[in-house]
């Protein structure tokens, strides 16, 4: 699908200077090369500490809420509370970060956000009172929304459009990398045998300071967008940073690079406001902005009812033990990981507009059978998992592409705070009401509760899936300046 309306001239605010590059035909052209690596390893490797973070929080809810924990706090608070803050916290971080990411380059933010986010995990392990550990839940979503946009922007602007669609799912998809090590590390650090009570839970928050520390040092070598950089008045540092790493990839390879398949000139400019930015996505791409919120509204409230609220549902319909939800945990994670590395090629072959409806739409009508046989009684804690498992191999590719989607289809000058918006706004809908609805629905050990929480999820998933069968941009393999023309261009 092409543009909804006809493209906009350059709007007022550009800057006086013209220049003309072949920046981003040079950058799609490029080879798979240790380069690239270094990209995906540097950005990419925050969403396990995303995943270690929320699955450590979902597992210890039970033990945070025994005696001797060391916090007067119950374990729906933690799941529903808590998740709520934790998710408010990164809608407000994605549209703080957003706004600078597009403004000051998403070099500098991407390195911010992960100072943000390690700070206030750090305090977390520290928490001595119910509130304290309310505000640094918050403040770590803060930093974690800001990751989004600036990550999800960066990736995109330097990575080959031929393989953008499944660098950037397997990338998101990595947060349950983190999710299976969260599930994991919850079983040894809930042990009493090994850590008492009240520090177990202390060390697992810990732990995952340690691991975005290394992350950190890897960042740094990550270089700055040069797309971003020849439209901000950076135009020599762009042609430096691409010319370098050309030479780069020549040597690895051993062999010329094609040449570049042409060129763009655009008017520079310093920043864009919301105005501009509120217009582009609105008034110029309107179908494009009801994909996006559908998407985002369907995954965000799956994903954050039931990421948040599975070991509940273990203790409180089949007994299971606070410290052995993890091992349940891990398999679902794992099935989440596996559905973007196995599908997400066909994202950049198949395309993008019949994998994304089909995931999502599958995914919802298997959530419906498992709620119809949880409803029945005929799950066990290990079925359940196993029915998860499978929904969430195509629920979990289908909400990456969701990232994936709304990073693509608006001009470079909008793109983070395109994220950050549709982010925001679809996980302020999914994500916040989805923990606190589930907590309410789980606490009340009501077989039939249960099941509503899961028919709304699979509703909306479905939902989303047809809106996207008819609204989906067919972008795959194509470049970001072809999906949707910059804003500053020169006709």
């Amino acid at each position: 699908m092409g543009v909804d309306s006809a493209p906009a001239a350059v709007p007022a605010g550009a800057g006086t200077d013209t220049v003309t590059t072949a920046v981003p035909a040079r950058l799609d052209r490029l080879p798979w090369s240790r380069w690239h690596w270094m990209i995906v390893i540097g950005l990419g490797t925050v969403w396990i500490l995303d995943g270690l973070e929320v699955t450590i929080v979902g597992n210890v809810a039970g033990r945070l809420a025994e005696e001797g924990s060391g916090l007067a706090i119950t374990s729906a608070q933690v799941t529903g509370i808590a998740a709520a803050l934790y998710v408010a916290g990164a809608c407000s971080g994605a549209l703080f970060f957003g706004w600078l990411t597009d403004r000051y380059g998403r070099k500098k933010l991407f390195m911010v956000t992960l100072v943000v986010y390690l700070g206030a995990t750090a305090m977390t392990a520290l928490s001595f009172e119910s509130w304290w550990f309310f505000l640094f839940r918050f403040l770590t979503g803060f930093g974690i929304g800001g990751e989004y946009a600036a990550i999800n922007s960066a990736i995109d602007e330097l990575i080959p459009s031929l393989y953008r669609g499944r660098v950037d799912l397997i990338i998101n998809g990595s947060y349950w990398l983190g999710a299976i090590g969260g599930a994991l590390l919850s079983i040894v650090m809930l042990d009493t045998d090994i850590f008492p009570k009240d520090l177990g839970w202390r060390l697992s928050f810990a732990l995952g300071v340690v691991l975005g520390l290394v992350i950190l040092l890897v960042r740094r070598h990550v270089p700055e967008s040069p797309r971003w950089q020849f439209i901000h008045g950076r135009g020599e540092k762009a042609e430096r940073l691409v010319s370098s790493v050309e030479r780069e990839i020549e040597r690895e390879k051993g062999e010329p690079l094609p040449p570049p398949a042409g060129e763009i000139t655009i008017h520079q400019r310093k920043s864009i406001g919301f105005g501009t930015i509120a217009k582009t996505v609105f008034a110029r791409y309107p179908r494009r902005a009801v994909l996006g919120l559908s998407l985002f509204i369907g995954q965000a409230f799956l994903y954050n009812a039931i990421t948040f609220g599975f070991g509940a549902i273990l203790t409180t319909f089949f007994d299971v033990p606070t410290g052995h939800t993890g091992y349940y945990f891990a398999v679902i994670a794992a099935g989440n990981f596996v559905g973007p590395l196995v599908l997400g090629k066909l994202f950049d072959t198949v395309g993008r507009r019949i994998m994304i409806s089909s995931t999502y739409v599958l995914s919802g009508l298997l959530l419906f059978v498992t709620a119809w046989l949880f409803d029945r009684g005929s799950l066990s804690a290990t079925t359940l998992t196993a029915c998860w498992c499978v929904v969430l191999f195509f629920a979990s590719t289908g909400a990456s592409s969701a990232y994936l989607t709304v990073s693509e289809i608006f001009p470079m000058e909008t793109r983070a705070m395109a994220i950050a918006f549709f982010y925001a706004l679809g996980t302020a809908a999914g994500g916040i009401s989805g923990p606190l609805v589930f907590a309410e629905l789980t606490e009340s050990g009501v077989v039939g509760d249960t099941v509503l929480a899961f028919q709304i999820g699979a509703g909306l998933m479905c939902a989303a899936g047809i809106v996207a069968a008819f609204l989906a941009v067919d972008a795959e393999r194509r470049s970001l300046e072809d999906i949707a023309e910059p804003l500053s261009v020169v006709k």
